[in-house]
């Protein structure tokens, strides 16, 4: 079939580029229409998040000390904004330029034929036209800054209950919790901010969910017995690699989270265990989940393949039966070194393949690679129940 794109002109499709965010970044010279200035734009987020945060908690003198959570033994405000917070926004980069080649190779492989490529292009065009939406943006820009601080006042009114003597952003009295000037950024900027900015993401990957679904349902060229084991999609596992900074800010952000309740309020790693598995299952839904849109396809393509190289198997052996069984090969062919037995091998592959294709685009190793992404943040928590000497000689008596 006639190749109908070049992989080095791959369709024009962004997650990113396009909303009045963008747009007011844009203007402030922090980005380009390529994404660059990345170091700029993290700064620039991070100043405007933490480092007033830390200048108003010097102020206070609630800096390192004078109340049961100083700023800078905050492990969720530190993870949050220094570490969480650059993740989001160098997940962009990696997202733009990645994410146009992984939906050229619909196109490479030939996956969309020329007679699908129209509605194909249709479905990037409304895509692009969702991700630019001024209304949308709008929305989780209220739902951040309206709706957030009211949640995050009541976290923080639990925190200072679990936490006794307060801590930088706010402290219990008779007459209840009070923000500081610290606080007020915090509750009202800061977390809001962050907040958006997460939102943004998962209405991007909306977007990219919404595609997939639209795309799975076009008449895709699918080959059975392509060695991915996935009809030629496998190719979408890439994803998980795609969005990896996403997958790991948010086991920074429920790691800082855990690591303050262990510190501060005496809880154990164990106590979260619930709540890791949650965080590990949402995760790999909104990365994962989308790719079982192809289900459907990829099942009929298996029943397809079983059905059509069940009809050639039939065939080739009928004939490799009555030629080599029964008598039908002339005097001067040999069985031994025949390409017969060679075809016979081939074929027996083959149908093997579409036995073997699995019932959506990626395998267990890349559900794996997405746990692993969202729990080695967590892991130095485990130092919390088992000292560190202790953990290192039982590493080296099972390995030696």
């Amino acid at each position: 079939m006639k190749n109908i794109h070049n992989s080095n002109d791959p369709p024009d499709f962004s997650l990113v580029l396009g909303g009045p965010l963008f747009q007011l970044l844009m203007r402030l010279r922090l980005t380009t229409p390529s994404l660059d200035l990345l170091k700029k734009r993290i700064i620039f987020f991070v100043l405007i998040a933490w480092l007033p945060l830390l200048i108003l908690s010097l102020i206070e003198g609630k800096t390192w000390g004078g109340v049961g959570i100083p700023f800078l033994f905050d492990l969720e405000a530190q993870t949050r904004f220094l570490v969480a917070l650059p993740l989001l926004i160098g997940a962009e980069l990696l997202v733009h330029k990645q994410v146009r080649l992984l939906v050229g190779q619909f196109i490479d492989r030939d996956i969309i034929t020329e007679k699908e490529l129209p509605r194909f292009n249709g479905l990037i065009s409304s895509a692009m036209k969702l991700r630019n939406s001024v209304v949308i943006e709008l929305i989780l820009l209220l739902l951040a800054f309206v709706g957030g601080p009211y949640l995050s006042n009541t976290v923080s009114v639990i925190d200072q209950i679990a936490s006794g003597p307060g801590s930088w952003y706010a402290s219990t009295d008779s007459d209840g919790a009070s923000l500081s000037m610290a606080g007020y950024w915090y509750i009202f900027f800061s977390r809001p901010l962050f907040q958006f900015i997460v939102f943004r993401w998962y209405f991007r990957i909306f977007i990219w969910a919404r595609f997939l679904w639209q795309s799975s349902r076009l008449n895709l060229n699918l080959i059975p017995i392509h060695p991915d084991r996935a009809c030629g999609l496998g190719f979408l596992a890439m994803s998980s690699i795609l969005f990896a900074p996403l997958i790991i800010a948010h086991g920074v952000v429920f790691a800082g989270l855990i690591a303050n309740a262990i510190f501060f309020a005496g809880a154990k790693l164990t106590n979260f265990m619930f709540l890791v598995i949650g965080v590990v299952l949402f995760v790999q839904l909104i990365v994962l989940g989308p790719l079982f849109a192809f289900s459907p396809a990829l099942m009929r393509a298996k029943r397809t393949g079983l059905r059509d190289y069940g009809v050639l198997a039939s065939k080739y052996v009928e004939e490799f039966d009555i030629k080599w069984v029964l008598g039908g090969a002339t005097g001067d062919e040999r069985l031994v070194g025949s390409s017969d037995i060679q075809s016979l091998a081939d074929l027996a592959n083959s149908f093997q393949l579409i036995r073997d294709i699995r019932s959506f685009p990626f395998d267990k190793e890349t559900a794996i690679q997405v746990f692993l992404f969202v729990i080695l943040p967590i892991v130095p928590l485990v130092l919390t129940m088992i000292p560190l000497e202790e953990l290192l000689k039982k590493f080296f008596a099972a390995i030696f």
